[in-house]
């Protein structure tokens, strides 16, 4: 049987020791179901999440419902919306207790001397021109200004079709801000013309992504063999889908057999009660899912399939760094 040791050399295995002792333990919340922006794309939406249930105004049952999601073994909060910044209350209940992060559209700015170091992800669509189609305004001018230089602060750059040959333009104004970038794709939920995926585009848009990572190391997080595994879809020849996704709620996780998975993993509405199938759309097709994070979260709970080999378990030890500094357990 392969080991650890046996497959890493000394450099190897000092990054292998220091991701480890990791022991992430995430849930993603609802925190409300309003938003400042209707973005069409916007799973949230588009699949009527914000209408599952009222969302819960009483604070109070805010930090009750945190202190027993501690209990249930939760270490990590992944905040989304709605606009979570639309209800700065609700995000303190768990700020105050465990590490926590917030995605935002970065139209409201995180009062830094009440979250010092909450990590923020600021959504990105693209060009100013694709915001504009898909977002009704140019995002990038209001967030940037708000969160300039802000050392918790990343892009969530999600990349569309219509970026091809144009990615490293925005790379680069997110440089010049002073912060840094994830990429992900985007999964056209509500089919608007012009942004699904082709097969040849996606081989493209993997090459670019590439690029970027080596022509800004120290802006980009991410790693080569999470952008083959969002273009292709495939893991170690697996595809991606239903069968394989680990962030499925557990309690409504019935697939037989099950697969690898999230431990304790759910993903509640703002009514503190409801649960939504998975960390994503309730109607999306599993099999055209392009979620970054579902993708990174499906290698890192399949360790044992990638110490086939030294170079797979590389791989392996990248996209689990990459996801650890993207919500600061470890360093940029």
């Amino acid at each position: 049987m392969k080991t650890v040791s046996s497959l890493l050399d000394d450099h190897w295995y000092e990054r292998y020791k220091r991701i480890s002792k990791l022991n992430f333990r995430s849930s993603i919340y609802d925190v409300t179901n309003r938003c400042n922006l209707r973005c069409k794309g916007c799973f949230f939406f588009s699949s009527g999440e914000h209408e599952a249930a009222a969302e819960e105004n009483d604070i109070a049952k805010w930090h009750t419902f945190v202190e027993k999601e501690m209990e249930r073994g939760v270490n990590l909060a992944i905040l989304i919306g709605g606009e979570p910044t639309l209800c700065l209350d609700r995000i303190e209940a768990f700020y105050k207790r465990m590490p926590t992060f917030c995605a935002t559209n970065g139209l409201i700015k995180v009062p830094r001397d009440r979250f010092p170091d909450m990590m923020v992800g600021l959504s990105l669509w693209g060009t100013p021109e694709d915001e504009k189609t898909l977002r009704g305004k140019d995002t990038f001018k209001i967030s940037s200004t708000n969160y300039a230089g802000d050392p918790y602060t990343y892009y969530l750059y999600t990349i569309t079709p219509k970026q091809l040959g144009k990615t490293e333009e925005i790379i680069r104004k997110i440089k010049d801000v002073g912060l840094k970038v994830h990429m992900q794709l985007l999964s056209n939920d509500e089919g608007v013309d012009g942004f699904s995926w082709q097969p040849e585009e996606l081989i493209a848009i993997r090459d670019e992504m590439d690029a970027m990572l080596a022509a800004y190391p120290e802006t980009v997080i991410s790693c080569k063999y999470y952008h083959e595994i969002i273009t292709t879809g495939q893991m170690l020849g697996r595809p991606f889908g239903w069968m394989e996704c680990p962030s499925v709620t557990l309690s409504i996780d019935n697939r037989a057999p099950q697969p690898k998975r999230l431990i304790n993993f759910i993903r509640w509405s703002s009514d503190l009660q409801t649960m939504h199938r998975c960390c994503t759309s309730e109607t999306r097709d599993c099999s055209t899912c392009k979620d970054g994070a579902a993708h990174m979260s499906w290698v890192m709970v399949n360790k044992r399939a990638h110490m086939r080999s030294s170079q797979d378990f590389q791989n392996w030890i990248e996209v689990y760094e990459m996801f650890a500094k993207l919500y600061q357990f470890i360093p940029w």
